[in-house]
């Protein structure tokens, strides 16, 4: 099992949102943890800033919603290694989309900006448990048979 502190973020009496770090194109980041997102998701920006030679970035015409708009531009990116805690996830695919207001939200309340969110998807293939009083997140190791 791996287990993944995180960090609780108090929206000034607006709610909650679960901060956790990833490495990700060999630098560490910090990401929400989204167990309403049904994919990963990088910001456009952050991602386009540290795209390696070897790397694409592919459009796509996938319709993002959630985020306040159904017209959002969207990508496609396999990121050669994503790690959060000891689970090295391999050429794992995410969604690119623009998370500025996201980040520019952060910014107003003085949080550092985020490389995106970390969704269901990888909650789901990795059996993801969410320990509110200890903070912290624990995924298994090996991706389930049902998800892989």
């Amino acid at each position: 099992m791996v287990n993944v502190p995180l960090t609780l973020l108090n929206l000034q009496d607006d709610g909650f949102h679960l901060l956790l770090e990833v490495i990700v194109f060999d630098k560490p980041f910090k990401a929400v943890l989204d167990t309403g997102a049904s994919k990963t998701v990088f910001d456009k920006a952050t991602v386009e800033t540290h795209l390696h030679e070897n790397m694409i970035l592919q459009h796509t015409d996938m319709v993002s919603t959630g985020l306040g708009t159904t017209s959002m531009q969207s990508f496609i990116l396999n990121v050669p290694d994503l790690q959060i805690g000891d689970l090295h996830l391999k050429n794992h695919e995410v969604a690119v989309l623009d998370l500025s207001t996201i980040n520019y939200a952060y910014e107003q309340l003085d949080i550092e900006p985020v490389i995106g969110v970390i969704g269901g998807d990888i909650l789901m293939r990795f059996g993801g448990i969410i320990d509110y009083k200890k903070l912290a997140l624990t995924l298994r190791k090996r991706p389930s048979r049902l998800h892989s």
